[in-house]
């Protein structure tokens, strides 16, 4: 388990409502597309981080975390393993509070990065499926 209870309700509830969603494109068969779409209905706001840089659920995209012109509390990172320590570092670098790695998303070491920046972290679970049971 790579994110306890305490740690998945603060991030859900005390740290912020911004969340970057890397990954989301406008491509609705994507996962990413459905969970921001669930964020947004709990009051979240979210910006899509693609290459593409599209507009998605009305929210204006951009192609990085270092592009986007205002702070974002929490990371959402849809990518693949291999490439997710690069987004964790770079949430870092953004200021962010946490860092949310999606189901199948395992990084451990950019796990251990992020905790001892003083970031929240959890890995392999899903916002879409957890914030619903804290209602």
């Amino acid at each position: 388990m790579y994110g306890d209870e305490a740690t998945i309700r603060r991030i859900l509830t005390e740290l912020g409502d911004t969340w970057a969603v890397v990954g989301l494109s406008a491509n609705q068969r994507r996962a990413a597309y459905g969970v921001a779409q669930v964020l947004q209905r709990y009051g979240k706001r979210i910006v899509p981080v693609h290459p593409k840089a599209e507009t998605v659920h009305g929210e204006r995209g951009y192609a990085s975390l270092a592009d986007i012109p205002f702070e974002v509390d929490v990371v959402d990172v849809f990518v693949n393993s291999e490439l997710a320590g690069a987004v964790a570092d770079e949430a870092m670098a953004k200021g962010a509070k946490a860092v949310w790695f999606q189901l199948g998303v395992v990084d451990e070491a950019a796990h251990e990065r992020a905790q001892a920046a003083g970031l929240d972290m959890v890995m392999d679970r899903c916002p879409a499926i957890e914030i619903p049971r804290l209602s």
